[in-house]
Protein backbone atom coordinates (compact mmCIF):
# COMPACT_ATOMS: atom_id res chain seq x y z
CA UNK A 1 0.00 0.00 0.00
CA UNK A 2 1.28 3.34 -1.04
CA UNK A 3 1.05 6.65 0.76
CA UNK A 4 -0.54 8.36 -1.82
CA UNK A 5 -2.96 11.41 -0.36
CA UNK A 6 -2.82 10.01 3.03
CA UNK A 7 -1.83 13.62 4.01
CA UNK A 8 -5.63 14.45 3.02
CA UNK A 9 -7.46 11.60 4.79
CA UNK A 10 -7.47 13.20 8.16
CA UNK A 11 -9.27 16.20 7.32
CA UNK A 12 -11.60 14.51 4.24
CA UNK A 13 -12.81 12.59 7.21
CA UNK A 14 -13.38 14.65 9.59
CA UNK A 15 -15.79 17.22 7.29
CA UNK A 16 -16.81 13.82 5.48
CA UNK A 17 -18.27 12.66 9.00
CA UNK A 18 -19.97 15.79 9.75
CA UNK A 19 -21.63 16.34 6.33
CA UNK A 20 -23.20 12.12 6.38
CA UNK A 21 -24.25 13.32 10.35
CA UNK A 22 -27.20 15.79 8.17
CA UNK A 23 -29.76 13.42 7.49
CA UNK A 24 -30.16 15.27 3.96
CA UNK A 25 -32.52 12.75 2.46
CA UNK A 26 -34.74 13.50 -0.36
CA UNK A 27 -38.11 12.89 -1.21
CA UNK A 28 -40.40 13.44 -4.19
CA UNK A 29 -42.99 15.48 -2.21
CA UNK A 30 -41.02 18.41 -0.86
CA UNK A 31 -43.65 18.65 1.56
CA UNK A 32 -41.85 15.56 3.28
CA UNK A 33 -38.42 17.10 3.07
CA UNK A 34 -36.87 17.81 6.31
CA UNK A 35 -35.72 21.55 4.87
CA UNK A 36 -33.77 22.21 8.59
CA UNK A 37 -31.53 19.59 7.69
CA UNK A 38 -30.76 21.00 4.31
CA UNK A 39 -30.18 24.17 5.43
CA UNK A 40 -28.23 23.22 8.07
CA UNK A 41 -25.85 21.49 5.81
CA UNK A 42 -25.42 24.42 3.85
CA UNK A 43 -24.19 26.11 7.06
CA UNK A 44 -21.61 22.97 7.91
CA UNK A 45 -20.60 23.23 4.76
CA UNK A 46 -19.70 26.55 4.52
CA UNK A 47 -17.60 26.54 7.90
CA UNK A 48 -16.07 23.65 6.26
CA UNK A 49 -14.28 25.02 3.37
CA UNK A 50 -14.02 28.88 4.50
CA UNK A 51 -11.18 29.85 2.05
CA UNK A 52 -13.46 28.05 -1.05
CA UNK A 53 -16.54 30.14 0.01
CA UNK A 54 -13.91 33.40 0.41
CA UNK A 55 -12.49 32.70 -3.41
CA UNK A 56 -15.27 31.36 -5.52
CA UNK A 57 -18.31 33.05 -6.71
CA UNK A 58 -21.11 31.34 -5.62
CA UNK A 59 -24.51 30.96 -6.79
CA UNK A 60 -27.63 29.25 -6.10
CA UNK A 61 -29.81 27.33 -8.59
CA UNK A 62 -33.09 25.46 -8.51
CA UNK A 63 -34.85 24.80 -4.79
CA UNK A 64 -30.98 24.49 -3.34
CA UNK A 65 -28.38 23.55 -5.67
CA UNK A 66 -24.94 25.44 -5.97
CA UNK A 67 -22.98 26.27 -8.54
CA UNK A 68 -19.35 27.81 -7.47
CA UNK A 69 -16.99 29.79 -10.32
CA UNK A 70 -13.46 29.46 -9.62
CA UNK A 71 -11.76 32.50 -12.40
CA UNK A 72 -8.79 31.26 -14.06
CA UNK A 73 -6.60 32.69 -16.24
CA UNK A 74 -8.41 31.90 -19.01
CA UNK A 75 -11.93 30.68 -20.09
CA UNK A 76 -11.21 28.73 -23.32
CA UNK A 77 -11.14 25.53 -21.18
CA UNK A 78 -13.63 25.26 -18.05
CA UNK A 79 -14.06 22.65 -16.10
CA UNK A 80 -16.91 21.75 -14.21
CA UNK A 81 -16.98 18.75 -11.11
CA UNK A 82 -20.11 17.64 -9.82
CA UNK A 83 -21.28 15.92 -7.15
CA UNK A 84 -25.12 16.05 -5.15
CA UNK A 85 -25.09 16.23 -1.30
CA UNK A 86 -28.79 14.36 -0.93
CA UNK A 87 -28.89 11.25 -0.14
CA UNK A 88 -32.09 8.11 -0.53
CA UNK A 89 -34.00 7.51 2.39
CA UNK A 90 -33.02 3.96 4.57
CA UNK A 91 -34.88 1.62 6.91
CA UNK A 92 -32.92 2.11 9.92
CA UNK A 93 -33.51 -1.58 11.47
CA UNK A 94 -31.72 -3.12 8.59
CA UNK A 95 -28.36 -1.36 8.97
CA UNK A 96 -25.55 -2.78 11.59
CA UNK A 97 -25.74 0.85 13.27
CA UNK A 98 -26.63 4.43 13.18
CA UNK A 99 -26.98 5.09 8.96
CA UNK A 100 -26.10 8.68 9.99
CA UNK A 101 -23.58 8.40 12.27
CA UNK A 102 -20.62 9.06 10.65
CA UNK A 103 -18.47 6.94 12.55
CA UNK A 104 -14.33 7.41 11.72
CA UNK A 105 -13.18 4.07 12.47
CA UNK A 106 -9.24 3.46 12.29
CA UNK A 107 -9.75 2.77 8.56
CA UNK A 108 -12.60 4.13 6.99
CA UNK A 109 -15.67 6.57 7.43
CA UNK A 110 -19.36 4.52 7.31
CA UNK A 111 -22.65 6.32 6.91
CA UNK A 112 -25.55 6.95 4.73
CA UNK A 113 -24.16 8.94 1.48
CA UNK A 114 -20.41 8.45 1.96
CA UNK A 115 -20.18 6.52 -1.55
CA UNK A 116 -23.28 8.26 -2.90
CA UNK A 117 -22.37 11.51 -3.06
CA UNK A 118 -21.14 13.33 0.14
CA UNK A 119 -17.71 11.41 -0.34
CA UNK A 120 -17.32 12.73 -4.02
CA UNK A 121 -18.67 16.58 -3.01
CA UNK A 122 -16.04 16.60 0.23
CA UNK A 123 -12.65 15.22 -2.20
CA UNK A 124 -13.36 17.96 -4.98
CA UNK A 125 -13.67 20.65 -1.64
CA UNK A 126 -10.72 19.22 -0.44
CA UNK A 127 -8.69 19.76 -3.50
CA UNK A 128 -9.94 22.92 -3.89
CA UNK A 129 -9.17 24.03 -0.41
CA UNK A 130 -5.97 22.46 0.10
CA UNK A 131 -5.08 24.45 -3.30
CA UNK A 132 -5.71 28.02 -1.99
CA UNK A 133 -4.50 27.57 1.00
CA UNK A 134 -1.11 26.90 -1.24
CA UNK A 135 -2.18 30.05 -3.40
CA UNK A 136 -2.63 28.02 -6.74
CA UNK A 137 -4.88 30.49 -9.10
CA UNK A 138 -6.29 28.05 -12.17
CA UNK A 139 -5.23 28.38 -15.39
CA UNK A 140 -8.12 27.96 -16.51
CA UNK A 141 -12.05 28.15 -15.02
CA UNK A 142 -13.04 25.54 -12.82
CA UNK A 143 -16.83 25.68 -12.03
CA UNK A 144 -18.04 22.94 -8.98
CA UNK A 145 -21.80 22.46 -9.75
CA UNK A 146 -23.16 20.63 -6.60
CA UNK A 147 -27.12 18.95 -6.52
CA UNK A 148 -29.51 19.01 -4.29
CA UNK A 149 -32.26 16.87 -5.59
CA UNK A 150 -30.56 14.18 -7.36
CA UNK A 151 -31.49 11.08 -5.93
CA UNK A 152 -35.23 12.20 -7.25
CA UNK A 153 -34.69 12.89 -10.92
CA UNK A 154 -34.79 16.73 -9.57
CA UNK A 155 -34.59 20.61 -10.70
CA UNK A 156 -30.96 21.48 -9.58
CA UNK A 157 -28.95 20.24 -12.14
CA UNK A 158 -31.22 21.61 -15.63
CA UNK A 159 -30.68 24.96 -13.38
CA UNK A 160 -27.14 24.87 -13.47
CA UNK A 161 -26.70 24.20 -17.02
CA UNK A 162 -29.23 26.87 -17.89
CA UNK A 163 -27.00 28.74 -15.85
CA UNK A 164 -23.93 28.18 -17.39
CA UNK A 165 -25.72 28.13 -20.91
CA UNK A 166 -26.83 32.03 -20.13
CA UNK A 167 -22.92 32.98 -19.18
CA UNK A 168 -21.74 31.65 -23.00
CA UNK A 169 -19.71 28.53 -20.81
CA UNK A 170 -19.70 25.52 -22.94
CA UNK A 171 -17.52 23.32 -20.64
CA UNK A 172 -14.32 21.17 -21.58
CA UNK A 173 -14.88 18.80 -19.04
CA UNK A 174 -17.98 17.57 -17.18
CA UNK A 175 -16.94 14.93 -14.53
CA UNK A 176 -19.70 14.07 -12.58
CA UNK A 177 -20.18 10.72 -10.15
CA UNK A 178 -20.37 7.10 -11.47
CA UNK A 179 -17.70 4.45 -12.37
CA UNK A 180 -15.06 3.91 -9.76
CA UNK A 181 -11.70 1.28 -9.19
CA UNK A 182 -12.71 -2.05 -9.10
CA UNK A 183 -11.31 -5.42 -8.99
CA UNK A 184 -12.79 -8.69 -10.08
CA UNK A 185 -15.26 -7.79 -12.56
CA UNK A 186 -13.50 -8.53 -15.67
CA UNK A 187 -12.15 -12.30 -16.11
CA UNK A 188 -8.52 -12.52 -16.42
CA UNK A 189 -7.74 -8.99 -15.23
CA UNK A 190 -5.34 -9.18 -12.21
CA UNK A 191 -5.21 -5.09 -12.05
CA UNK A 192 -8.02 -2.88 -10.59
CA UNK A 193 -9.83 -1.07 -13.50
CA UNK A 194 -10.64 2.56 -13.15
CA UNK A 195 -13.94 2.63 -15.11
CA UNK A 196 -15.24 5.61 -16.27
CA UNK A 197 -18.75 5.85 -18.04
CA UNK A 198 -18.24 7.83 -21.16
CA UNK A 199 -22.99 7.80 -20.82
CA UNK A 200 -25.49 6.94 -19.44
CA UNK A 201 -28.29 4.70 -20.10
CA UNK A 202 -31.79 5.76 -20.64
CA UNK A 203 -34.78 5.59 -17.60
CA UNK A 204 -37.95 4.18 -17.76
CA UNK A 205 -40.31 4.21 -14.68
CA UNK A 206 -43.49 2.39 -16.50
CA UNK A 207 -46.34 1.43 -14.57
CA UNK A 208 -48.48 -1.74 -15.53
CA UNK A 209 -51.62 -1.98 -15.19
CA UNK A 210 -54.68 -4.18 -15.40
CA UNK A 211 -58.51 -3.77 -13.87
CA UNK A 212 -61.34 -6.49 -13.50
CA UNK A 213 -64.65 -7.26 -11.62
CA UNK A 214 -63.55 -6.87 -7.96
CA UNK A 215 -65.93 -9.00 -5.34
CA UNK A 216 -65.73 -11.13 -2.12
CA UNK A 217 -62.73 -13.42 -1.64
CA UNK A 218 -64.63 -16.15 -0.54
CA UNK A 219 -66.29 -16.61 -4.63
CA UNK A 220 -63.09 -16.19 -6.49
CA UNK A 221 -63.05 -16.30 -10.56
CA UNK A 222 -59.96 -17.40 -12.49
CA UNK A 223 -58.30 -15.24 -14.75
CA UNK A 224 -58.73 -11.88 -12.40
CA UNK A 225 -56.48 -8.60 -12.82
CA UNK A 226 -54.09 -9.79 -10.01
CA UNK A 227 -53.89 -13.56 -12.85
CA UNK A 228 -53.35 -11.20 -15.69
CA UNK A 229 -51.08 -8.91 -14.09
CA UNK A 230 -49.05 -12.47 -12.87
CA UNK A 231 -48.99 -13.38 -16.09
CA UNK A 232 -47.34 -10.41 -17.86
CA UNK A 233 -44.58 -9.82 -15.60
CA UNK A 234 -43.97 -13.65 -16.32
CA UNK A 235 -43.54 -13.34 -19.88
CA UNK A 236 -41.25 -10.06 -19.29
CA UNK A 237 -39.06 -12.64 -17.41
CA UNK A 238 -39.02 -15.04 -19.60
CA UNK A 239 -38.30 -12.90 -22.82
CA UNK A 240 -35.62 -10.30 -21.64
CA UNK A 241 -34.31 -7.60 -24.15
CA UNK A 242 -32.14 -8.89 -26.77
CA UNK A 243 -28.21 -8.44 -25.72
CA UNK A 244 -26.03 -6.09 -27.99
CA UNK A 245 -22.63 -4.71 -27.21
CA UNK A 246 -22.10 -0.85 -27.97
CA UNK A 247 -19.36 0.91 -29.22
CA UNK A 248 -18.54 2.20 -25.87
CA UNK A 249 -18.83 -1.64 -24.09
CA UNK A 250 -16.70 -2.81 -27.05
CA UNK A 251 -13.92 -0.24 -26.22
CA UNK A 252 -14.54 -1.28 -22.27
CA UNK A 253 -13.41 -5.02 -23.68
CA UNK A 254 -10.69 -3.78 -25.83
CA UNK A 255 -9.08 -1.65 -23.41
CA UNK A 256 -9.27 -4.45 -20.48
CA UNK A 257 -8.37 -7.09 -22.50
CA UNK A 258 -4.66 -5.75 -23.44
CA UNK A 259 -4.40 -6.62 -19.89
CA UNK A 260 -5.40 -9.99 -19.59
CA UNK A 261 -3.60 -12.88 -19.06
CA UNK A 262 -4.58 -16.24 -20.53
CA UNK A 263 -5.73 -17.68 -23.48
CA UNK A 264 -8.94 -15.20 -22.82
CA UNK A 265 -6.65 -12.52 -24.25
CA UNK A 266 -6.41 -14.01 -27.65
CA UNK A 267 -9.95 -14.31 -27.77
CA UNK A 268 -10.42 -10.38 -26.54
CA UNK A 269 -8.45 -9.03 -29.50
CA UNK A 270 -10.66 -9.99 -31.84
CA UNK A 271 -13.43 -8.41 -29.98
CA UNK A 272 -14.61 -6.58 -33.08
CA UNK A 273 -15.27 -9.56 -35.10
CA UNK A 274 -16.74 -11.61 -31.87
CA UNK A 275 -19.26 -8.95 -30.84
CA UNK A 276 -22.62 -11.36 -30.99
CA UNK A 277 -20.51 -14.11 -29.10
CA UNK A 278 -19.15 -11.81 -26.50
CA UNK A 279 -22.67 -10.32 -25.89
CA UNK A 280 -24.16 -13.23 -25.28
CA UNK A 281 -21.20 -14.37 -22.63
CA UNK A 282 -21.59 -10.87 -20.86
CA UNK A 283 -25.32 -12.16 -20.65
CA UNK A 284 -24.89 -14.94 -18.94
CA UNK A 285 -22.08 -14.06 -16.50
CA UNK A 286 -23.97 -12.45 -14.22
CA UNK A 287 -26.73 -9.37 -13.22
CA UNK A 288 -23.91 -6.87 -13.68
CA UNK A 289 -22.24 -7.63 -16.67
CA UNK A 290 -25.31 -8.93 -18.05
CA UNK A 291 -26.40 -5.19 -17.79
CA UNK A 292 -23.95 -3.74 -20.01
CA UNK A 293 -25.27 -5.78 -22.77
CA UNK A 294 -29.31 -5.50 -22.36
CA UNK A 295 -32.14 -3.29 -21.39
CA UNK A 296 -33.10 -4.39 -18.18
CA UNK A 297 -36.30 -4.42 -16.75
CA UNK A 298 -37.07 -4.94 -12.85
CA UNK A 299 -40.27 -5.09 -10.80
CA UNK A 300 -40.01 -2.99 -8.07
CA UNK A 301 -43.32 -2.59 -6.35
CA UNK A 302 -46.79 -4.27 -7.06
CA UNK A 303 -50.43 -2.73 -5.74
CA UNK A 304 -53.41 -5.17 -5.58
CA UNK A 305 -56.09 -5.82 -3.04
CA UNK A 306 -56.50 -3.31 0.08
CA UNK A 307 -57.74 -6.33 2.45
CA UNK A 308 -56.69 -9.62 2.88
CA UNK A 309 -60.36 -10.58 1.86
CA UNK A 310 -61.31 -8.69 -1.12
CA UNK A 311 -60.39 -9.77 -4.94
CA UNK A 312 -58.22 -6.67 -5.97
CA UNK A 313 -60.46 -4.95 -8.60
CA UNK A 314 -56.91 -3.19 -10.19
CA UNK A 315 -53.55 -4.88 -9.80
CA UNK A 316 -50.62 -3.06 -10.68
CA UNK A 317 -46.88 -3.35 -11.05
CA UNK A 318 -44.03 -0.31 -11.24
CA UNK A 319 -41.19 -1.55 -13.40
CA UNK A 320 -37.76 0.25 -13.27
CA UNK A 321 -36.08 0.20 -17.08
CA UNK A 322 -32.86 0.76 -18.00
CA UNK A 323 -32.44 1.34 -21.62
CA UNK A 324 -29.50 0.40 -23.73
CA UNK A 325 -27.88 2.51 -26.08
CA UNK A 326 -29.40 2.38 -29.37
CA UNK A 327 -32.95 2.35 -27.63
CA UNK A 328 -35.82 4.87 -27.19
CA UNK A 329 -38.33 4.99 -24.68
CA UNK A 330 -40.60 4.76 -27.23
CA UNK A 331 -39.62 1.29 -28.27
CA UNK A 332 -39.25 -0.39 -25.52
CA UNK A 333 -42.57 0.62 -24.31
CA UNK A 334 -43.51 -0.77 -28.13
CA UNK A 335 -41.57 -4.09 -27.11
CA UNK A 336 -42.99 -4.65 -23.65
CA UNK A 337 -46.70 -4.71 -24.97
CA UNK A 338 -45.85 -7.45 -27.60
CA UNK A 339 -43.93 -9.65 -24.82
CA UNK A 340 -46.96 -9.19 -23.32
CA UNK A 341 -49.45 -9.49 -25.62
CA UNK A 342 -52.71 -8.81 -23.78
CA UNK A 343 -54.81 -5.86 -24.62
CA UNK A 344 -56.05 -5.38 -21.20
CA UNK A 345 -53.07 -4.66 -19.93
CA UNK A 346 -52.23 -0.85 -20.17
CA UNK A 347 -48.57 0.24 -19.77
CA UNK A 348 -48.63 3.67 -18.97
CA UNK A 349 -45.36 5.81 -18.88
CA UNK A 350 -44.10 8.14 -15.51
CA UNK A 351 -41.35 9.06 -16.42
CA UNK A 352 -38.70 8.35 -19.41
CA UNK A 353 -35.53 9.51 -20.81
CA UNK A 354 -33.35 8.49 -23.60
CA UNK A 355 -30.07 7.08 -23.40
CA UNK A 356 -27.59 10.01 -23.30
CA UNK A 357 -25.12 10.49 -25.72
CA UNK A 358 -21.54 8.81 -25.79
CA UNK A 359 -18.61 10.91 -24.99
CA UNK A 360 -15.14 10.54 -27.20
CA UNK A 361 -13.29 7.88 -24.95
CA UNK A 362 -9.77 9.49 -26.52
CA UNK A 363 -8.92 12.92 -26.33
CA UNK A 364 -7.31 15.60 -24.36
CA UNK A 365 -10.49 14.98 -22.01
CA UNK A 366 -10.50 11.64 -21.10
CA UNK A 367 -6.70 12.12 -21.36
CA UNK A 368 -6.76 13.84 -18.34
CA UNK A 369 -8.62 11.55 -16.41
CA UNK A 370 -6.49 8.58 -17.23
CA UNK A 371 -3.15 10.72 -16.05
CA UNK A 372 -5.30 11.76 -12.47
CA UNK A 373 -6.07 8.00 -12.44
CA UNK A 374 -2.40 6.88 -13.07
CA UNK A 375 -0.99 9.16 -10.58
CA UNK A 376 -3.30 8.05 -7.53
CA UNK A 377 -3.83 4.80 -8.50
CA UNK A 378 -0.63 3.59 -10.68
CA UNK A 379 -1.73 -0.47 -10.79
CA UNK A 380 -5.52 0.75 -12.14
CA UNK A 381 -6.67 0.40 -16.00
CA UNK A 382 -8.83 3.13 -17.20
CA UNK A 383 -11.53 2.35 -19.68
CA UNK A 384 -14.82 3.75 -20.72
CA UNK A 385 -17.72 2.24 -19.79
CA UNK A 386 -21.34 2.94 -19.99
CA UNK A 387 -23.54 3.53 -16.86
CA UNK A 388 -26.68 1.74 -15.80
CA UNK A 389 -27.22 4.24 -13.12
CA UNK A 390 -29.14 7.58 -13.98
CA UNK A 391 -26.92 10.68 -13.09
CA UNK A 392 -27.09 14.56 -13.06
CA UNK A 393 -24.50 14.60 -15.56
CA UNK A 394 -26.93 13.47 -17.96
CA UNK A 395 -27.92 17.02 -18.47
CA UNK A 396 -24.72 18.69 -19.11
CA UNK A 397 -24.42 17.10 -22.34
CA UNK A 398 -26.76 19.55 -23.69
CA UNK A 399 -23.62 22.57 -23.24
CA UNK A 400 -20.74 19.84 -23.85
CA UNK A 401 -19.24 17.08 -25.80
CA UNK A 402 -17.14 15.79 -22.88
CA UNK A 403 -19.57 14.28 -20.11
CA UNK A 404 -17.98 11.47 -17.63
CA UNK A 405 -18.91 9.69 -14.85
CA UNK A 406 -16.07 8.53 -12.16
CA UNK A 407 -16.10 8.35 -8.59
CA UNK A 408 -11.66 8.28 -7.68
CA UNK A 409 -12.23 5.77 -4.79
CA UNK A 410 -11.59 2.25 -5.09
CA UNK A 411 -15.12 0.03 -4.33
CA UNK A 412 -15.15 -3.47 -3.17
CA UNK A 413 -18.57 -5.32 -4.52
CA UNK A 414 -19.75 -4.96 -0.78
CA UNK A 415 -19.65 -1.91 -1.00
CA UNK A 416 -21.20 -1.24 -4.29
CA UNK A 417 -23.91 -3.17 -2.60
CA UNK A 418 -24.04 -0.84 0.00
CA UNK A 419 -24.82 2.44 -2.50
CA UNK A 420 -28.51 2.19 -2.07
CA UNK A 421 -28.42 0.06 0.22
CA UNK A 422 -27.23 -0.72 4.07
CA UNK A 423 -24.17 0.01 5.87
CA UNK A 424 -22.40 1.97 3.32
CA UNK A 425 -19.09 3.01 4.22
CA UNK A 426 -15.95 4.62 2.25
CA UNK A 427 -12.25 3.83 3.20
CA UNK A 428 -10.20 6.65 4.42
CA UNK A 429 -7.31 5.70 1.72
CA UNK A 430 -10.32 6.21 -0.79
CA UNK A 431 -10.71 9.86 0.25
CA UNK A 432 -6.83 10.82 -0.10
CA UNK A 433 -6.50 9.14 -3.19
CA UNK A 434 -9.53 11.59 -4.31
CA UNK A 435 -8.38 14.16 -2.75
CA UNK A 436 -5.15 13.96 -4.65
CA UNK A 437 -7.23 12.76 -7.92
CA UNK A 438 -8.76 16.19 -7.77
CA UNK A 439 -5.59 18.12 -7.03
CA UNK A 440 -4.34 16.82 -10.26
CA UNK A 441 -7.10 17.01 -12.66
CA UNK A 442 -7.38 20.65 -11.36
CA UNK A 443 -3.56 21.61 -11.79
CA UNK A 444 -2.55 19.18 -14.08
CA UNK A 445 -4.41 18.98 -17.03
CA UNK A 446 -3.99 20.47 -20.27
Amino acid sequence: MTDIGTQFQQRAAEHLSALVRIPTVSHPDPGHQDDVAFARFVKTFEASYPLLHEHLDRTTVGPGGLLFHWAGDSAEKPLVLMAHWDVVPVVESDWSEDPFSGRVSATDVHGRGTLDDKGSLVVICEAVETLLAEGYSPEQDVYLSFGCDEEVAGTAAVEAVDELRSRGVTPWLVIDEGGAVVEGVFPGLRRPAALVGVAEKGLLDLEITTADQGGHAAMPRQGGAVARLARAIGRLDQHPFPVTLTDPALAMVETLGEHVRGPLRAVLSRAGSLRPALAQAFARMGPETAAVVRTTVAITRLEGSPAANVIAARATAHANIRIQLGETVESVVARLGDVIKDRTIELRVVSGSNPTSVSPSDGEQFDAIRSAVAVTYPDAVTAPYVMMQASDARHFHAISDHVYRFSPFAMTREQRDSIHGVDEYISLDALGRGVAFYRHLIAERP
